[in-house]
């Protein structure tokens, strides 16, 4: 699984409108094969920070988010609302479940 966090500070003047393409991309992306999850939140120590947690099945899901139409639509417009640097940080999440899995191909003797 991947997971996708990261605030995106918006200037006052133009929460409304942050909200709203934010609210256009949840709809949107949850639809999209891959999406475990997709939402923004409100800062609370700054109601003019926007709050995003994603989480993707594959890489390969996430890369495929990146080539559509309204993940397009909302880059070309996040510049005019920005009041300072979008972070954002990706990780790679692996379940308790696969991580045993995986030890215990490798404890296995190997025969030749």
């Amino acid at each position: 699984m991947i997971i996708v966090q990261g605030s995106i500070p918006v200037r006052p003047e133009c929460r409304d409108q942050a909200l709203s393409m934010a609210k256009n991309m949840v709809e949107a992306s949850r639809l999209e094969l891959g999406c475990v999850s997709y939402d923004f939140y409100v800062g609370l120590a700054d109601p003019n920070t926007l709050m995003l947690f994603q989480e993707w099945e594959s890489l390969d899901a996430l890369q495929s988010h990146f080539e559509t139409k309204h993940m397009d639509e909302f880059l070309q417009q996040l510049p005019d609302i920005l009041a300072g640097e979008v972070v954002t940080k990706r990780y790679a999440v692996q379940s308790v479940e696969e991580e045993e899995a995986v030890l215990i191909e490798a404890e296995e003797p190997i025969i030749h």
